[in-house]
């Protein structure tokens, strides 16, 4: 058996304290929380602290955290260079109207490691930096649309949404995707400046293109679309995506915010992807609010001056802040590469043994990611775009089971959306997912030679 003494199995956890605050939060917030994202099947787990690689909820579970909200903490919970470093701080003041020196150490940082960083911007969410970068690339082209791929995630900006939530049947799906508004009211001039792209559709990109070039400031990817379903990029696609941005003179604008932590360079390096301007987040501000906007020197001029007046003002009140500055710093210098190389290796393994443990009991599932990322599909075959990954009524039923199998045997994994290591985990957790994978197959194999009977 792969589960070692410290992960005992359990079922149905009591989450009283969690089910009563949830009530209380009806009471004040419209949806009983104030993010979306938050899995509310049927109530929340209200978390009370972090320590490493697990999370402990109000009522006293254990549970270990492979969402590390939303990928951010890539050194798990409580991790003590960044803990002492920003306690160290509060004593001296936590936010300036001034510069600090900490702002351009963690630049440095980044620039000295990202290639396509030659300059940087700092602000306070992956939203506002894909939001700034859109402008940027306007403000250098002088050109108002945008290019984005369908069903990916790029944070809550009108433009960076629009067409990333279609489904089957609704206007924008066929017989080629098509801008549309993701909330009520939008502006419909919002839809018309989005031209959608299909992942690794390299013939349809050229002619996606051609026909919009002269309006197009900018083509936003995801080097690894998360929310449209962790998908590797053909190497053909990039190339493609690269030549035609060249042809149309386009900027491409790379969103590392989530996947930065697929190497010491980020994905771009990774991939092949040359972009000319970079979005990062989460894994930066070391548990701490952050958003940045990198580029080439001379696109990112747009936010210096000319004469009095930058082209691009960028401000923020704490844009910089100098506790995001100290926790990033703090979580990136100890993301070296042999950091980067020994999560590689445990998502490797755990990528694997996934695999096999569907080959195994011939489940309906597929494995993508790479890196430090995972995310099961109820889906025999990998896809390789949005509309492959796109679950039915009948797969969203088994991806539920799934994550409520994962819960009551004690480990956090997000519905439909990426999941991740980080580097409090050791080869025992590993193991522990990978026995709760191979035992929620072999309930479900069984339940289904029950119904057969």
């Amino acid at each position: 058996m792969l589960v070692q003494a410290t992960h005992k199995l359990r079922h149905a956890p009591a989450r009283n304290k969690s089910k009563h605050l949830f009530h209380r939060g009806k009471a004040v917030f419209p949806d009983g929380t104030t993010r979306a994202t938050v899995d509310k099947e049927p109530f929340p787990i209200y978390a009370q602290r972090g320590e490493g690689a697990y999370l402990f909820d109000v009522d006293g579970n254990r549970f270990l955290d492979v969402n590390n909200n939303f990928t951010t903490l890539i050194h798990g919970h409580g991790f003590a260079p960044v803990s002492e470093a920003v306690v160290d701080l509060l004593r001296t003041g936590t936010c300036f109207a001034n510069p600090t020196e900490h702002e351009i150490a963690l630049a440095e940082l980044l620039t000295a490691r990202i290639p396509a960083m030659e300059r940087v911007r700092f602000v306070n969410s992956g939203t506002e930096a894909v939001m700034f970068a859109i402008k940027a690339a306007r403000a250098y082209t002088g050109r108002p649309g945008i290019a984005r791929i369908e069903g990916a995630y790029h944070g809550a900006y009108d433009w960076a949404e629009a067409g990333q939530g279609i489904s089957p049947g609704e206007a924008g799906w066929e017989p080629a995707p098509v801008a549309t508004p993701t909330y009520r009211g939008t502006p419909p001039s919002v839809a018309e400046e989005v031209h959608l792209l299909r992942f690794n559709d390299v013939e349809g990109l050229e002619r996606s293109l051609s026909a919009v070039s002269d309006r197009v400031a900018c083509i936003l990817i995801d080097p690894m679309p998360s929310r449209a379903g962790l998908i590797h990029p053909e190497p053909a696609f990039i190339e493609a995506l690269s030549a035609a941005a060249r042809k149309y003179g386009i900027l491409i604008l790379a969103d590392e915010v989530l996947n930065l932590r697929q190497g010491y360079a980020g994905a771009s390096a990774r991939y092949g992807l040359k972009p000319d301007l970079i979005t990062a987040g989460k894994i930066i501000g070391g548990g701490f609010p952050i958003g940045a906007i990198g580029g080439r020197e001379e696109v990112m001029r747009v936010f210096g001056t000319e004469g009095a007046k930058p082209v691009l003002p960028q401000g923020g009140t704490f844009s910089a802040n100098p506790v995001s500055m100290v926790a990033g710093r703090a979580a990136m210098e100890a993301m070296t590469q042999g950091a980067f190389d020994r999560l590689e290796e445990m998502g490797d393994r755990l990528r694997a043994g996934l695999g096999a443990s569907i080959a195994r009991y011939d489940a309906p599932f597929s494995v993508t990611g790479a890196a430090s990322l995972f995310r099961i599909h109820p889906k025999r075959v990998a896809p390789i775009e949005f509309r492959d990954a796109y679950m039915n009524g009948a797969e969203v039923s088994l991806a539920r089971r799934m994550s409520h199998h994962f819960l009551d045997r004690g480990i956090l994994l997000p519905f439909a959306a990426a999941a991740c290591l980080s580097t409090a985990m050791v080869d025992a957790d590993i193991d522990f997912i990978l026995s709760a994978f191979d035992a929620f197959l072999d309930a479900e194999n069984q339940s289904g030679r029950e119904s057969a009977q």
